[in-house]
């Protein structure tokens, strides 16, 4: 695979970042981590509600409201949560440089809190958004502004840790999903560690302490002694030896690497330490020190690299982007909305029989200018609704003999070809093909789509 569509599907979403990269990669690097932040809150939002004083009248309207107004209100925030989706996956494909979005996914699934138990669309929004202000900022002070989102309070339970009845939930994950990971601390620890958040609850911007629910008592935590909060407890953590490695190994895996060795976890981690623990050098020195590498492969696309990579490839500029987020769905990658405090596995977890197939569908569909729809992709024969409205598409590529155009394409697409694909490949193109004849673009579109349902089009 050609090396700069390789790190634009790394760095990004699709290949459309490829010419800037070749063009100058460091540089590209410099724009990506200087990109702009919208602050400006969603008009989606504007009738959700924000404050504790909007969520207690929720909570009296939903108590005297008759079973039809309850299901009508319960409806309307599960089509906010949609909409929160779709303005998200807009913003991840129109962005000039996307890899600030792509690291708030990554921190998105690293502090994971989901809507579904959360429930208030706007502190969802307000969690991903300080993800995406702090995307290549400092780890430790991510940490402690994670802390005191009212998303991750309410996810983690920790509205129910109370002096005298300690909710230990987001103390342990703090621990092992956060920060140091499993076997780097006591049980002790996390016991303390919850004492210390203890009080810590809702409020209108973010979490606050409520001094009737804290936990006065002295504790010692990690080997130190006091009486602590919050940011006390994230700083005795970022000082502990195995700190830079846990989230320094799921940096690889989330841009290279599905198994990174070792030795580069441990030579980044260092690195990263040295720099007192800020992001963006980190990830500057990864990046160009593998884009070097011959490493084309090491890692499985994501749903999200491989829909916005086929939109991207055919040129589609009407794709749903509520039947995208049905898609990552189905996939197991469905934003907000994880199935779990650890997130989306990765890795393997891509590659079983059910999304695969459902890639085939998608690939299926979007070749024949159909857009996706829940009929097509969930059918175990591939069809679409013929009602379906039509896209238009179209493929990049020159003109030239059969294995010319092939080669073109395996370029730009696949990392590796066995060579009974490239017999395949050959088939589909035929050696007498003239890419001037009138259903020349077609059978372009038959070898792309066979491409795309390769083992080798899954790798990155």
């Amino acid at each position: 695979m050609n090396k700069q569509n390789l790190w634009s599907l790394r760095l990004g979403f699709s290949g459309k970042e490829a010419s800037m990269i070749k063009k100058d990669f460091s540089l590209f690097l410099k724009n990506s981590f200087e990109s702009n932040v919208d602050s400006a809150l969603p008009e989606l939002l504007n009738d959700s509600p924000k404050t504790i004083a909007d969520l207690k009248a929720r909570r009296l309207f939903l108590k005297e409201a008759d079973m039809v107004e309850k299901k009508k209100y319960n409806t309307q925030e599960n089509k906010t949560n949609i909409d929160l989706k779709v303005w998200w996956l807009e913003k991840m494909q129109k962005e000039t440089f996307p890899l600030r979005e792509k690291m708030t996914c990554f921190w998105h699934n690293h502090y994971v809190s989901t809507f579904q138990k959360v429930k208030v669309n706007y502190w969802i929004y307000q969690h991903n958004q300080l993800l995406r202000e702090n995307a290549f900022g400092n780890f430790r002070e991510l940490t402690k502004q994670v802390l005191k989102t009212n998303a991750m309070v309410r996810y983690l339970d920790n509205t129910d840790n109370k002096k005298g009845k300690i909710n230990e939930n987001l103390s342990r994950e703090l621990l092992e999903l956060f920060t140091l990971g499993v076997g780097n601390y006591t049980e002790e620890d996390i016991k303390n560690g919850g004492k210390a958040l203890a009080g810590l609850g809702n409020g209108d911007e973010k979490a606050v302490y409520r001094p009737k629910f804290e936990e006065e008592e002295t504790i010692t935590y990690l080997g130190k002694t006091g009486n602590f909060k919050s940011d006390d407890l994230v700083d005795i953590i970022f000082e502990q030896k195995n700190i830079p490695y846990f989230i320094t190994r799921k940096i690889l895996k989330w841009f290279i690497y599905d198994n990174p060795k070792e030795e580069l976890v441990t030579y980044y981690g260092n690195y990263f330490k040295e720099q007192d623990f800020e992001i963006k050098p980190l990830l500057y020195k990864i990046f160009t020190e593998e884009y070097k590498k011959e490493n084309a492969g090491s890692k499985i696309k994501d749903p999200l690299v491989f829909v916005f990579q086929m939109i991207d490839e055919l040129h589609i500029t009407e794709a749903k982007m509520e039947m995208v987020a049905f898609f990552l769905k189905y996939q197991g990658m469905d934003l907000f909305n994880q199935l779990n405090v650890k997130g989306w596995d990765g890795g393997n977890s891509w590659l079983t029989s059910q999304i695969l197939l459902q890639r085939n569908n998608a690939a299926d569909m979007f070749c024949k200018g159909r857009t996706l729809n829940k009929k097509g992709l969930l059918n175990e024969e591939g069809k679409s609704d013929p009602e379906l409205e039509k896209i238009n598409i179209s493929l990049d590529w020159n003109k030239g003999n059969n294995e010319q155009i092939i080669d073109e394409l395996k370029n730009r697409l696949l990392c590796t070809t066995e060579e009974n694909l490239q017999k395949d490949f050959e088939n589909i193109l035929k050696y007498d093909f003239n890419p001037n004849d009138p259903g020349a673009e077609n059978a372009v579109l038959r070898l792309f789509n066979a491409m795309a349902k390769t083992p080798e089009f899954q790798l990155i």
